[in-house]
């Protein structure tokens, strides 16, 4: 039996955060006459437009492009074909789950799933390598049948280790550093299919740049991982108020393996997340409903959001406090999917700036009625890598939202000035409108990477042009 459906142990305490909870609050005749003045609540987000034929669109369906070509090689023999001789701007995409430009080029495509797989591993030194299209969803019970785990993961699972690693993807977890300081060694093809084998002992320079590189500097085609052996987590999940939150955070941040928080906005509620690893046993798991509640902080947003009063009343009724304890293996606990489809912009703060950060993106978001999305707010231990947001600092993340089908621009002009204010370094998979400059500032070895980048890819055959913007590389001709 799957034991994610497994019900035994499970234990709940207030209202549970479920549609049939919100259609008793709704039964009433002054919501019921609102509701009725409404049209219906918005369809399940996807893509703004059908796909032209070839084309290609990532999760959210913001960024698309119609490439001369879209090749998915099978080996580094043929990805390395592909690098010297496709027509270029050459670009590579594993989930398509990030949200900036990173992918879309009218050249060539190149999808990585077909260099998958767990290559090699050593169970002494607690090492594996892998493919760099392995999704971290098939790598985790792979890693599992061997007895070992990942150290860590992101709130989701879908991601490309490659991909992952691009965009300086992250857990969370105060002493825990993001996915790709797991990496121990790689092997890089260059934009003219040379290849490259880094780390800290060899070609140090590229191993720096490679780990977060934002795929500018050529394919991950394989990395070697320094992983652990299994474990198991508990999980505990509660609702409190946010000023109780908030004032906790710290404290659980470093009394506890994870700790991550999610704020709903127009509430007066949030939810927080702690992760402690506990002995083998029989799985527990509770699910936290999180579909649900989203489905049903929208419907209050339609059916209230002129009345921010009545909104925050009946979401504190719907919310309230309640607990949800469950346990597993770390894999099964620490990601989670997204059904609902949506926009994001994430920046990292420095630790010490986290929480004045979150109060003032909170108190702006208040400002918008058409806000309904968490707002996730995690720790992440700092690292090396040059293009690391962490680099060099520990961080407070927070990550703000817009459902797909709807505006998100304010993520930008209005959340993102105040994220700079705090110091902030962007997620580079997600929205954000920093230009070479500023991200000079704000990275230390940006200079170094670019030296890199140039060497690695003269003719620049990697850069689409939102990269060549990036970049301060002038557009082509």
């Amino acid at each position: 039996m799957d034991p994610t459906h497994n019900p035994t142990g499970q234990r709940e305490t207030g209202p549970a955060l479920r549609r049939r909870d919100f259609a008793a609050l709704a039964g009433g005749a002054w919501l019921g006459a609102a509701a009725s003045a409404q049209t219906q609540a918005p369809p399940p987000a996807g893509p703004a437009q059908p796909l032209q034929p070839g084309g290609w669109s990532n999760w959210s369906g913001l960024q698309r492009c119609t490439p001369q070509q879209i090749l998915s090689p099978g080996s580094e023999d043929e990805l390395a074909h592909i690098l010297r001789h496709a027509a270029g701007p050459v670009r590579l995409v594993g989930a398509g789950h990030s949200f900036s430009p990173l992918v879309p080029t009218p050249g060539t495509l190149v999808m990585t799933d077909g260099l998958s797989g767990v290559r090699q591993h050593d169970l002494n030194r607690q090492r594996v390598t892998v493919g760099g299209g392995t999704r971290i969803a098939v790598l985790a019970p792979l890693l599992d049948a061997l007895g070992l785990a990942l150290p860590n993961q992101g709130d989701i699972s879908v991601q490309s280790l490659a991909g992952a690693y691009a965009t300086g993807t992250h857990g969370t977890g105060a002493q825990l550093p993001a996915l790709h300081a797991q990496v121990r060694a790689l092997r890089l093809l260059t934009a003219t299919g040379q290849l490259v084998e880094a780390s800290r002992e060899r070609s140090p320079e590229v191993f720096d740049a490679a780990r977060v590189s934002l795929g500018a500097l050529g394919a991950l085609t394989e990395v070697e991982l320094q992983v652990q052996p299994r474990f198991f987590l508990r999980r505990r999940l509660w609702t409190a108020p946010v000023e109780e939150l908030l004032a906790a955070a710290p404290g659980l941040a470093t009394s506890h393996r994870h700790f991550e928080m999610y704020v709903l906005p127009h509430t007066g509620y949030g939810a927080g997340i702690t992760h402690e690893e506990v002995a083998p046993q029989e799985p527990q798991v509770v699910d936290g409903g999180d579909e649900a509640l989203l489905d049903d902080l929208r419907r209050l947003r339609s059916l209230l959001g002129p009345w921010p009063a009545l909104r925050r009343w009946v979401a504190g009724r719907l919310i309230g406090r309640r607990e949800a304890i469950s346990v597993d293996l770390s894999w099964r606990l620490l990601s989670t999917t997204r059904a609902t489809r949506f926009n994001e912009s994430e920046y990292h703060v420095p630790a010490e700036q986290g929480l004045a950060c979150l109060q003032a993106v909170l108190a702006q978001l208040e400002r918008h009625n058409e806000a309904f999305f968490p707002v996730e707010f995690r720790y992440v231990a700092a690292d090396d890598a040059w293009l690391s947001p962490f680099y060099g600092r520990a961080s407070c993340s927070i990550a703000v939202h817009a459902a797909a089908d709807e505006p998100h621009d304010y993520l930008l002009s209005e959340l993102g000035p105040l994220f700079r204010r705090h110091g902030g370094r962007p997620h580079w998979g997600k929205l954000h409108d920093l230009g070479p400059a500023e991200l000079a500032a704000l990275y230390p070895r940006w200079h170094d990477f670019q030296a890199v980048r140039r060497e690695l890819d003269p003719q620049g055959r990697l850069l689409n042009e939102p990269l060549r913007r990036l970049f301060g590389e002038a557009p082509r001709g």
